[in-house]
């Protein structure tokens, strides 16, 4: 099968049927805009296993994504979209590069979720956007944000939840969306989510249960990926 995409943590595959592709979590890890990379054994296993666990679970309560199932170990099979080029990213509480441009201190709780957009170019170093910038650079229209940002807070209501049911805060995440090919009027949730785009704390301790491990040289980045995974599936069994 032609490999039609290659990124920083996954694949992109044809498939027979022209309305969807495998995807493969690859073992390479990332950070600072491709600064920073290395690669763990077992990492695109745990991030399949974690990112099917959860898309199957959001679509069994509404949520429409790209997902159909899980191939293998680190395979799945997707639906064909075209991906808006606006990574939204939803948080909850301050940490990263929030901190950074606000010198807010770590780990204040807001009042609300807080939405941000950035422009999906490496090559820009993913610069934040606002409605705005979306709307004159064509990247979506008005009444597609609004549609995106409804579900990307629906989705984080959700996911608060879930997580919170196994021991762990939900700090941030970034989310992608995509039109199908087979349905170009349906937006969809694409991409992953995973402990490498999820900020996750352990709600007891404070740990950093995510990709902040590697970031900053924390160790045991993988074992912290098998307990989210662990803690999930527990949540499930409940």
């Amino acid at each position: 099968m032609q490999l039609i995409y290659e990124g920083k943590a996954k694949r992109l595959w044809e498939t027979d049927d022209d309305s969807t592709l495998r995807m493969e979590f690859k073992n390479d890890a990332t950070a600072f805009n491709g600064e920073k990379k290395a690669s763990f054994e077992n990492k695109g296993r745990l991030n399949n296993a974690i990112s099917t666990l959860i898309y199957e679970y959001l679509e069994k309560v509404g949520v429409p994504t790209h997902f159909v199932r899980q191939i293998d170990e680190t395979n799945v099979e997707v639906k064909r979209v075209r991906i808006l080029m606006v990574e939204v990213i939803v948080r909850n509480v301050s940490a990263g590069s929030f901190c950074k441009r606000t010198g807010m201190k770590e780990g204040v709780a807001f009042s609300l979720p807080i939405v941000e957009y950035s422009y999906k170019s490496d090559a820009l170093g993913d610069p934040l956007i606002n409605d705005d910038y979306i709307r004159e650079m064509g990247l979506a229209s008005v009444e597609d944000m609004a549609f995106v940002r409804e579900s990307a807070l629906k989705v984080n209501g959700i996911l608060s939840g879930f997580f919170s049911e196994a021991g762990l805060k939900l700090v941030d995440f970034k989310l992608e969306f995509g039109r199908l090919v087979s349905d170009p009027a349906q937006i969809v949730l694409a991409d992953e989510i995973s402990p490498d785009g999820c900020r996750l704390w352990d709600l007891k301790t404070g740990e950093k249960m995510d990709k902040d491990r590697f970031r900053r040289d924390l160790g045991n980045v993988m074992e912290a990926y098998e307990e989210v995974l662990a803690r999930l599936k527990a949540r499930l069994d409940a």
